[in-house]
């Protein structure tokens, strides 16, 4: 921590990092991992984050706002226009950018677009962050650093897992070089600007993508409609599932109820231990037609770039 020379009193850095990248490269695993609590919901669909996610990293000389984006893709509908325009939004309201590949992967056409957009972002350091070197060779990822340093200026380059962990901490570090001296934005044991309910029905939401299959994942929305504490003190939540199709209605209830059950008996573990509660969780599915292409729908549904 650096000192000031007049008073002697230590200074303190903050700023905004917007996490930035291709569908399923590992963007809410590696917030999750730097928080050390699951906010942002993970699923090996694409497509599982739609709105930025907030997440407050402190330490005794810093703190890092991260923004976990929607991944950058060609969208096929208004709710996929919205996530687009919201990850390429946030490249404006950060102090650094971390964009994140999956080094398993070679280098497509999304990782080619996002960089366009990187392009247009002025004064923003972005870091190169490489996800997921456990799976290749160390020789490989001297072929992959210069396939994209051919293509972007990038402040720093830095290899990282961010399942195990590897390397996470050296990225903290770097980052927290490039942050100007600042405010403490939130209090140090706060970790998201989320409310509760917002994060409890992400949770529900990720049971769902772990449970279904094919179109599913991209037509459901879900939404808290009541949330208390009882007199016994369980927290009771009372969260709708909206679904496309009345077709898609029978799959999220499953036979005789048992997708729905296991849905709520997952949810509720995480929600638990996100509010350090015992909750009660009831759950229903509701048909909202082809929700994803009604403005008015979406802005309901909490979709709103304000």
């Amino acid at each position: 921590m650096k000192q000031d020379n007049q008073n002697g009193k230590k200074k303190f850095h903050s700023g905004f990092v917007a996490i930035v990248g291709r569908p399923n490269v590992g963007k809410s695993t590696l917030m999750n991992h730097i928080i050390g609590q699951k906010i942002a919901i993970m699923s090996d669909k694409p497509q599982t984050t739609r709105n930025k996610i907030h997440g407050v990293y402190t330490k005794d000389d810093k703190q890092i706002v991260f923004l976990d984006t929607p991944g950058i893709h060609k969208p096929q509908s208004k709710l996929g226009n919205f996530m687009v325009k919201s990850a390429v939004n946030a490249l404006d309201e950060v102090e650094a950018a971390l964009f994140l590949i999956d080094v398993s992967e070679g280098i497509g056409g999304g990782d080619r677009f996002i960089i366009e957009q990187l392009k247009n972002v002025k004064n923003t350091p972005v870091f190169l962050v490489m996800n997921k070197i456990d799976k290749v060779k160390p020789e490989e990822l001297l072929k992959i650093i210069t396939q994209y340093k051919d293509l972007y200026d990038f402040a720093e380059i830095i290899p990282i897992s961010a399942l195990q962990g590897n390397n996470v901490e050296t990225l903290l570090e770097q980052l927290g070089r490039y942050l100007p001296e600042g405010p403490q934005y939130y209090p140090a044991d706060q970790i998201t600007d989320h409310p509760e309910q917002f994060v409890c029905a992400e949770l529900i939401r990720e049971k769902i993508l772990h449970q279904t299959r094919e179109e599913i994942p991209h037509s459901i929305a879900v939404t808290i409609e009541d949330m208390r504490v009882q007199e016994n003190g369980v927290v009771y939540i009372g969260a709708v599932i909206f679904v496309e199709r009345d077709s898609q209605k029978g799959i999220i209830i499953g036979k005789q109820g048992a997708l729905l059950k296991e849905v709520g008996k997952q949810a509720r573990r995480d929600i638990e231990t996100l509010l350090g509660s015992r909750t009660f969780l009831e759950l229903w599915v509701k048909v909202k037609k082809d929700w994803r292409n009604s403005e008015r729908t979406l802005k309901d549904l909490g979709f709103r770039h304000d």
